[in-house]
């Protein structure tokens, strides 16, 4: 045996030793006492779902030396090409004996939702900090919802192997956090691990015995987590909707935590409702989670997450219960929007030729269904016919969404978001944030005078040493709004920014983003090469040569803050001496190309983003030259 696994073998050895007793006593434990459920929390990009990777690994989901996609619990598309969990997922593992349920949770603060609703799930939380980073906005907001619900942590220190990481700074800023959100003696006495999930160790302390694998973290949530509160498996069923998933075969699947008693596939059970109803219905199928899968189940036990169909009107928040008279469960408090964005029927000349869901109809189904699993969304119908707002956390919330729409088939128009006020006048109120920003030393006095142009104060600005220096602000919900890319350009990509809703606090005052002027065609035809030359002395294009093109569309950007009058389609009147080959020689600059989330922070409050399954477009409101001078739109920061 080689010296290493010589090393490996006795650590293994003595932990067996060390943790014997935990073992000994399963024989005389109930079976709600053998699960753990626990939901992994952290600021985006702090290592949670590869953390998922390395408990799925140790608990034998993966065959040994098997090759594995990082981040398996991403599965979703988009979660995959932009590298964030956007949706709340459940999986599994046996260990030891022991069912440990895990829910993955997004990062990002605009799909906090996802974390605050599992809240009710779970009884114990681990939350991952970034080892240099330190506790970061999201990790405020995360932690103090786990803390609110009376929940136990276990502190991860991730990634000490990253440059310039500071383990030991880093638990005292952890524990300073625990401290200013008001935990508990036992809350504070989280205890504390520190590794690598991407090299997949953890240990207890730094000093001590080389890290070797998972053990440390498995044996801490065995030992930390506790057993399901109040799962009393004589008592009658009842089980909070905490999630809900679907199943081609069966459909709509509510998930939750049964909180007594058992169920098993027949049973007649009760809905209750949100608004008093009482719904019957009948369990058509069981579902348990683990690994990877989602497999059939013959018995949902108290204390167990499990998912189960039959009821095609359960929402999240209700509860299914044995009897109807039964006492609903009590559900979490999720923060409200603070944005809304309209998203109406695409009117545009060109719409109805790319996608097939275009009317009216389908495009509000699709929104009622995603406000019934996403429960930070909220629908209204307006006065206006096919146009509907949408009420979010954010704009990437609302991005992701119309992503999504556009990868169904669906052409849609999306306005600018605008922030949800409160009261009237003198008394008008608006969202604040907290901003953390971290950008290179010598881009710092850049950044405190964007902040400054978008109302921002600033509280605080220290070096991180490493030539970085760490901003923190308050600022209006709609100074945010275009912030990253200004961040972006100003720091060639070196910045990075967290943010998290602070207060309602009186109105900042007028805020200009975008102080730039833009190029509206004001013809319908084939953008031209001759024609896009002469355009590209005037500003940054955002047409080719051969795109379609109508009045009113915006086909460019000009450094004058006015709209000017453009025609893209003119060609070039031949000669003698104008010859068509000429055509050839001309080199255009490659257009700037626009995401649904930079599109829809770009444009002002008197165009529209048009989003299709292939294209995306800018344009007018009123798409006429004169009818836009008649009603006279005026532009505003709001």
């Amino acid at each position: 045996m080689r010296n290493g696994e010589t090393i490996q073998a006795f650590q293994k050895a003595k932990r067996g030793v060390e943790y014997a007793g935990i073992f000994s006593e399963m024989s005389t434990q109930d079976q709600a006492s053998r699960y753990r459920n626990l939901a992994i929390i952290a600021h985006v990009d702090h290592g949670k779902t590869t953390l998922v990777d390395q408990l799925l690994r140790a608990g034998g989901t993966y065959r040994e030396n098997q090759q594995v996609q990082e981040r398996a619990m991403d599965s979703m598309d988009l979660e995959r090409e932009k590298g964030i969990t956007i949706k709340a997922k459940n999986t599994s593992i046996r260990w030891n004996g022991y069912t440990i349920n895990i829910v993955d949770t997004p990062g990002h603060a605009d799909f906090g939702a996802e974390v605050e609703r599992v809240m009710k799930m779970v009884d114990g939380v681990i939350l991952v900090v970034d080892a240099y980073e330190g506790p970061q906005a999201q990790t405020h907001f995360v932690l103090r919802k786990a803390l609110e619900e009376g929940l136990l942590p276990i502190v991860v220190i991730n990634k000490i192997d990253r440059p310039n990481a500071d383990p030991l700074k880093v638990r005292d800023e952890v524990l300073e956090l625990l401290l200013e959100l008001d935990a508990t003696q036992e809350q504070f006495d989280a205890p504390f691990l520190y590794g690598s999930a991407k090299d997949g160790y953890f240990m207890e302390n730094l000093e001590g015995d080389p890290p070797v694998d998972c053990s440390p973290l498995l044996f801490s949530i065995v030992k930390r987590i506790p057993p399901p509160k109040d799962a009393d498996s004589e008592a009658p069923f009842r089980m909070l909707i905490s999630n809900i998933d679907w199943d081609d075969y069966v459909g709509r699947v509510a998930i939750g935590r049964i909180s007594s008693g058992s169920v098993r596939k027949g049973d007649s059970l009760y809905l209750l409702r949100r608004d008093g109803a009482r719904v019957p219905g009948k369990v058509t199928r069981l579902f348990e989670y683990s690994g990877l899968q989602t497999n059939d189940s013959a018995v949902g036990e108290a204390g167990n997450i499990i998912g189960l169909s039959g009821f095609e009107d359960a929402d999240i928040g209700e509860t299914l219960a044995l009897g109807a008279d039964a006492e609903p469960l009590p559900f979490v408090n999720i923060d409200p929007p603070t944005v809304q964005m309209e998203i109406s029927i695409n009117d545009g000349p060109l719409g109805g030729r790319d996608g097939k869901n275009v009317t009216s109809r389908v495009i509000r189904d699709r929104l009622m269904r995603e406000m019934r699993t996403n429960i930070s969304i909220k629908v209204e119908d307006t006065d206006s016919a096919g146009v509907f707002l949408v009420s979010a956390r954010g704009t990437m919330q609302v991005s992701i969404l119309v992503e999504q729409m556009r990868r169904e088939d669906y052409e849609v128009l999306v306005s600018r978001p605008r922030v949800i006020l409160h009261g009237e006048g003198e008394k008008r109120e608006e969202p604040f944030e907290t901003l953390f920003c971290e950008v290179p030393d010598e881009h710092a006095n850049g950044i405190v005078r964007i902040l400054g142009n978008r109302r921002g104060v600033l509280e605080s600005m220290e070096s991180k040493g490493s030539g970085r220096t760490l901003i923190c602000a308050v600022i209006p919900t709609r100074g945010l709004i275009g912030f990253e890319f200004e961040l972006v350009n100003l720091t060639s990509g070196r910045g990075i920014f967290s943010h998290m809703f602070r207060e309602y606090a009186p109105w900042a005052g007028e805020i200009t983003t975008r102080r730039s002027g833009t190029l509206v065609s004001m013809e319908n035809g084939i953008a031209r090469p001759y024609a896009l030359q002469a355009m590209e002395e005037r500003g940054t294009l955002f047409v080719s040569p051969g795109d379609e093109v109508y009045e009113g569309m915006i086909v460019g950007e000009t450094p004058k803050p006015v709209d000017i009058p453009v025609n893209p389609t003119r060609e070039k009147h031949l000669t003698n001496h104008r010859s068509a080959t000429k055509n050839e020689s001309i080199q255009l600059t490659p257009p700037r190309i626009f995401t649904p989330e930079r599109a829809i922070e770009y444009i002002e409050p008197d165009e529209l983003v048009e989003i299709t399954p292939h294209f995306i477009r800018l344009r007018k409101r009123i798409m006429d030259a004169t009818e836009r001078k008649r009603a006279g739109f005026q532009q505003n920061a709001d």
